[in-house]
């Protein structure tokens, strides 16, 4: 028995080597966050609520999401606010660089604009020179009053008579001109695709891929405005409906895996849902079980997964949803220090993609599990925790650190339990007492208690 309960424990127990590798993100952590602690202060419970109440949701959980969701709702207006006032004035002396959402015709416009420009200079023979934002690490900013990651105001040049960059310039023009040609038909393509228009040009993908960001910059307009998107990779299944180009999607009925989070979220219109909240899972395992079980008609929710290291797709699904249904995120994460990363980069942003952290940054998510105290207050077998490596060990001190973290009590107890024991765990642990444990005793529990921080 102990042999079977140790390869049920071993199977998956390690972050996949490219796990941290997508081409959207980049993990970079000297960010923080804002959280706001849940009151337990008791309210009524609508009768329009009445329904999902008699579906599974007791009465205190049901109060504690109440009074989780007000909260989200105050904070959603809030950072909303303080991003108008931000990019109209700067922020405390500070002048920022974030793009907006733009029609086709205005992203056309803007590069037509940056053709005139190039070709006047041209014929006046002086080559010519564009002038672009810098995404430099040292260009990249964390705004407290914003709680996320911004690009600053630094601005770099690019000269076609320079003979270091010319190249780069050319590849510039070059990208500017296939994605007018893209605009103009109204379609989307990958990035692969871009890539693969000119290889011999391009030589490697991450140099179309940087100066796909880089005229994103230029124009004011965020990457999906340039109908260029990365391959899907994200999941949802469970309350939510919505049309997707004309389509209608139910993800209660999309079958056992639920519905892939298309790249291109502009083309979804008309969101409906009757969730408490949304349930954001780290991996594709967990999620699976959810969806499988049909988690989210005992406890009306949806469920989304980006199966690991968050992608641009999932990040801006996530955020749109949030804002527009106003329910609070419930984050699942293995307890390790790469899971408490995951999270910072869904609420604060990642360096690559600062410039549109507006619309990429979900602020308030909520820690559920697994945390570190879990491991003992649900009594995990040994030979389910896994033992710290160095590295683990010395990126927990150095979240300790974090301002993120720092600024919320409860995430700093927990960290510094995870450093202190240094054990960790995956949340397919949790298998170790059944293979639906975690959907029928550990999240109802979880939900009962009001257990999230």
């Amino acid at each position: 028995m102990d042999s079977a309960l140790n390869d049920r424990c071993s199977d998956d127990n390690d972050h996949d080597a490219d796990e941290f590798d997508d081409d959207d993100d980049n993990l970079d952590f000297d960010n923080d966050s804002t959280y706001e602690d849940v009151g337990d202060e008791e309210r009524g419970v609508s009768s329009g609520k009445a329904k999902l109440t008699s579906q599974g949701l007791k009465k205190t959980q049901q109060i504690r999401l109440s009074d989780l969701k007000k909260s989200v709702s105050t904070g959603i207006d809030a950072a909303a606010a303080q991003s108008a006032s931000g990019v109209a004035g700067g922020i405390v002396g500070k002048s920022i660089v974030e793009v907006v959402e733009m029609n086709s015709t205005e992203v056309m416009e803007g590069i037509e604009n940056v053709a005139v420009m190039i070709a006047r200079q041209v014929l006046d023979k002086q080559g010519f020179q564009l002038e672009i934002p810098s995404r430099a690490a040292s260009n990249q900013i964390y705004v407290p009053e914003l709680d996320r990651i911004v690009l600053g105001e630094k601005r770099g040049t690019r000269s076609f008579l320079n003979v270091k960059e010319s190249r780069k310039a050319a590849i510039t023009t070059r990208v500017l001109q296939l994605l007018h040609a893209v605009l103009l038909k109204r379609i989307h393509i990958t990035k692969r695709d871009l890539f693969y228009t000119d290889v011999k040009l391009f030589v490697d993908q991450s140099e179309s891929d940087g100066v796909l960001d880089d005229v994103a910059t230029m124009i004011g307009c965020t990457r999906s405005n340039l109908h260029v998107v990365a391959s899907d990779k994200g999941l949802v299944v469970g309350r939510i409906s919505f049309f997707e180009d004309g389509d209608f999607i139910d993800c209660t009925k999309m079958g056992v895996g639920g519905k892939a989070i298309p790249p291109y979220i502009d083309k979804i219109e008309n969101i409906q849902s009757d969730a408490e909240f949304i349930l954001l899972v780290e991996k594709e395992a967990a999620y699976m079980r959810m969806a499988e079980d049909r988690f989210y008609n005992r406890y009306p929710c949806i469920v989304i997964t980006a199966k690991g290291q968050p992608d641009v797709a999932t990040r801006m699904f996530l955020s749109r949803i949030t804002s527009e249904l106003q329910i609070p995120v419930l984050a699942l994460v293995d307890s390790d220090p790469y899971g408490l990363k995951i999270l910072s980069v869904y609420m604060s942003g990642s360096k690559n993609m600062s410039y549109d952290s507006a619309s990429l940054t979900t602020p308030n998510i909520k820690w559920l599990g697994l945390r570190p105290s879990d491991l003992n207050k649900y009594d995990l077998p040994d030979q389910c925790r896994l033992s710290m490596t160095e590295n683990d060990i010395k990126t927990g001190k150095e979240l300790l650190q974090e301002a993120f973290i720092m600024k919320n009590p409860q995430w700093m107890k927990e960290l510094q339990i995870m450093v202190k024991t240094k054990q960790k765990a995956e949340i397919q642990a949790l298998s170790s007492f059944g293979f639906q444990y975690i959907t029928e005793s550990y999240l109802p529990r979880k939900l009962r208690e009001g257990d999230w921080i």
